[in-house]
């Protein structure tokens, strides 16, 4: 049976980690045995990758916080099951990134919900994952170069934004009638990736892209960014970023650059605390993320504010999705190798099987330790990847600023 959880919330840091042990009160640190494979009385490892501080700080813990958050379920509802999840924070930087995935394969964690950052994705990927067959579902990272890269030990829960620079484009040309635009993209694998397919869309539907401006994270001031975008004139600024470094942006905006245009912003900028750092409605800004329209997004949301007290927000589905489904993987696998779990994701999540939601999840952990077919639909979605590692599906969700936050207003669905 399932005994008492460490649910310590550790932020920043170097090596800080949290940790909870089901059924047994595990060290964490010392999980992994002497050649890194780990304990035999644990059923499961999971390492959590994010960054809790930094310029993706803001979003990070919460998405942190949900990929715990199946841990903590099943130790709540008596599962009779060993998991041992260990947090690390990647301070929104490859190097660090890089160095804490080094950590948990040190300490034996061969599966990992992580990264969220693109380019600390890509880099722990390259430098760390492949080598050493860690599995990774990030639930965060965008990028599209994601899915030139091998499918097995890198996945995602978080769609392409292949998907929703194109999305974004469509609002802005086709909703907002937006003949010029310019873009200020944050300079990372995220930023260009992203910017890239936004404009190419706009230009397919005839806009006229006036400026692409890249720009460093967390800069003092990014007036110069502005003068050159804003300062032509479009219909529509395009936003691409991290909420540290748009705090920054929209205080220089509204301060001496404010003149009504119409800004559209993504996942990384929505944040329901930057209307109040910014100290504005920030009513004229739009913003695009992946949503939450699985068959358990109800329940995960509930779950999810009854822990935490506070709604869930972008990324945070993914981030619960990622981690049971490398639970699942790892127990139809019956044995704590990232070979096996790599052999085992698609096969508990994609079709066919007896259907496995959030809330369905204490029994899905039984069916897939006995060998039982299951198939995992999630709180973000269907949960179904392709060859490439991507998900065949993904709803996003259309939203717009106050003084009180953010508020999505519309969902729009799409398929491979």
């Amino acid at each position: 049976m399932v005994g008492e959880t460490n649910r310590r919330r550790v932020l920043g840091g170097i090596g800080a980690a949290g940790t909870i042990s089901l059924a047994g009160c595990l060290d964490a640190l010392e999980a992994g045995d002497e050649d890194g494979n780990g304990d035999e009385d644990v059923d499961a490892m999971v390492g959590i990758l994010q960054p809790e501080s930094g310029d993706l700080g803001d979003l990070g813990t919460p998405i942190a916080d949900a990929a715990e958050l199946p841990a903590i379920q099943l130790e709540d509802e008596g599962a009779d099951v060993e998991i041992d999840v260990r947090r690390e924070d990647t301070e929104t930087t490859p190097d660090v990134g890089v160095s804490r995935a080094e950590a948990l394969l040190d300490a034996g964690y061969p599966a990992v919900t992580g990264a969220a950052a693109s380019d600390v994705t890509i880099t722990c990927a390259e430098d760390v994952w492949y080598d050493n067959e860690v599995v990774a579902i990030s639930p965060a990272s965008t990028s599209p170069d994601i899915t030139d890269m091998p499918g097995d030990y890198l996945l995602r829960t978080a769609p392409s934004d292949e998907w929703q620079g194109d999305a974004m484009a469509e609002i802005a040309v086709d909703q907002e009638g937006a003949d010029s635009i310019a873009t200020m993209y944050l300079n990372n694998d995220y930023g260009q990736g992203l910017n890239d397919v936004f404009v190419a869309g706009c230009e397919d539907r005839g806009a006229d892209v006036l400026e692409e401006v890249p720009f460093e994270p967390e800069q003092p001031s990014y007036d110069s960014e502005l003068e050159s975008t804003v300062g032509e004139g479009p219909d529509l600024l395009m936003v691409v970023g991290y909420p540290e470094s748009g705090q920054v942006i929209f205080r220089d905006f509204y301060d001496d650059f404010d003149d009504g245009t119409t800004i559209l912003v993504p996942d990384g900028l929505i944040d329901q605390s930057l209307p109040g750092q910014v100290d504005n409605p920030m009513e004229n800004v739009m913003g695009t993320a992946p949503g939450a329209g699985g068959d358990g997004a109800e329940f995960f949301a509930d779950l999810y504010e009854d822990e935490y007290g506070s709604a869930p927000s972008v990324f945070n589905a993914q981030a619960y999705d990622a981690t049971a489904v490398l639970i699942l993987a790892t127990l139809a696998a019956g044995e704590i190798d990232g070979a096996a779990i790599a052999e085992h994701v698609r096969e508990v999540a994609n079709p066919d099987g007896e259907e496995i939601t959030p809330e369905t999840l204490g029994e899905g952990v039984e069916l897939a330790a006995d060998g039982e077919a299951i198939e995992y639909r999630g709180a973000s979605g269907p949960v179904e990847f392709d060859d490439a590692g991507d998900q065949v599906a993904v709803t996003y969700e259309i939203g717009r600023y106050h003084e009180d936050g953010y508020d999505v207003e519309d969902t729009v669905e799409y398929e491979a």
